[in-house]
């Protein structure tokens, strides 16, 4: 076996690590082999499921075919579609209303229900229970739900909403209507998945910082506005993100709510690569809106996470 230590001109030493043995290298090769072995699977799921549906919908989307027929090339015809056609700018128009409406609504819905959850003493794990349940239900079930209370002739919300003198307008007919409805199903949803990540994120604030605050004189909204919110920051900008990326996914409840023909003013973007890809066939055209929509999250994305430096405080 050589030495490790290996003499130089000039009185040096060099120290040299001893060459592998056989065996070790041969464990080593074992022990590469089965983690490819295991890997293995996985990474045919990735090519299958992932990568190669992702690289053939980038073909889709320069190409002209029905699912049926031979596909031909069509250039940068099917993006012209995208952004010139009136409907899928009606669309893409809704989809940016709803994102407006729902993500600050779910934001600050779930902010209030999480702080006001800090105050209870008791029954706080009933409640945070009853907040998350919509959050596991079934988006179809959900919406089942609300196309009863959205309907005008027997809807318990309507009825409250003239008792009370107020306009009960039809909600899913009505177009100013529509998508300020779809936010509010929305925002019932997903508060409970805001409430459990902002009760999270208000159990780590320092209670040292709250009770200095407390001895120099600060009220209960200088603590949150002090305190609180920027120590959540990096909370508000997870949700923000995995908001705005949801509420522009929206497919489900247009879909149940609004059934396979839905007017111009409820569809969203999603609705229409449905339509265009499940019901005209138009496949390419469809792959087209979806790379669009794409590029459009990964630059909303890439937006926030370079605005963050500006506002989001991290803790050491």
């Amino acid at each position: 076996m050589a030495t490790a230590v290996q003499h130089e001109a000039g009185g040096k030493t060099k120290f040299v690590p001893p060459p592998m043995r056989e065996s070790a290298k041969a464990h080593r090769r074992k022990e590469t082999a089965l983690g490819y072995f295991f890997l293995g699977p996985q990474l045919v799921g990735l090519l299958v499921f992932m990568l190669g549906p992702l690289v053939f919908a980038l073909v889709l989307g320069f190409s002209n075919w029905d699912g049926f027929g031979t596909m031909t090339f069509a250039g940068l015809k099917n993006f012209a579609t995208v952004f010139t056609d009136p409907q899928l700018v009606t669309s893409s128009r809704n989809t940016v209303w709803f994102a407006v409406l729902s993500v600050p609504g779910q934001l600050l819905s779930g902010f209030i229900v999480a702080w006001m959850l800090q105050k209870v003493v008791r029954g706080k794990s009933f409640y945070r229970t009853f907040y998350f349940a919509p959050v596991v239900t079934s988006s179809v079930a959900v919406a089942v739900i609300w196309l009863w209370l959205l309907n005008p002739d027997i809807s318990p919300l309507n009825t409250t909403l003239k008792k009370m003198g107020l306009p009960a307008p039809d909600w899913l007919q009505d177009a100013r209507f529509t998508i300020p409805a779809f936010a509010v199903v929305a925002i019932w949803q997903g508060i409970g998945y805001q409430v459990v990540m902002f009760s999270a994120g208000l159990e780590n604030v320092p209670k040292s910082l709250l009770e200095a605050a407390d001895i120099d004189g600060a009220n209960e909204w200088q603590k949150m506005r002090k305190i609180t919110v920027p120590l959540l920051s990096p909370t508000i900008l997870f949700l923000s993100i995995t908001g705005i990326i949801g509420s522009f996914q929206i497919f489900d409840l247009v879909f149940v709510l609004m059934g396979t023909n839905a007017p111009s003013a409820s569809r969203t973007i999603v609705y229409e690569i449905y339509q265009k890809a499940f019901v005209e066939f138009n496949f390419g055209v469809a792959c087209a809106i979806a790379i669009v929509l794409f590029l459009a999250l990964l630059a909303l994305t890439g937006l926030q996470l370079a605005a963050q430096k500006r506002w989001v405080h991290y803790t050491e």
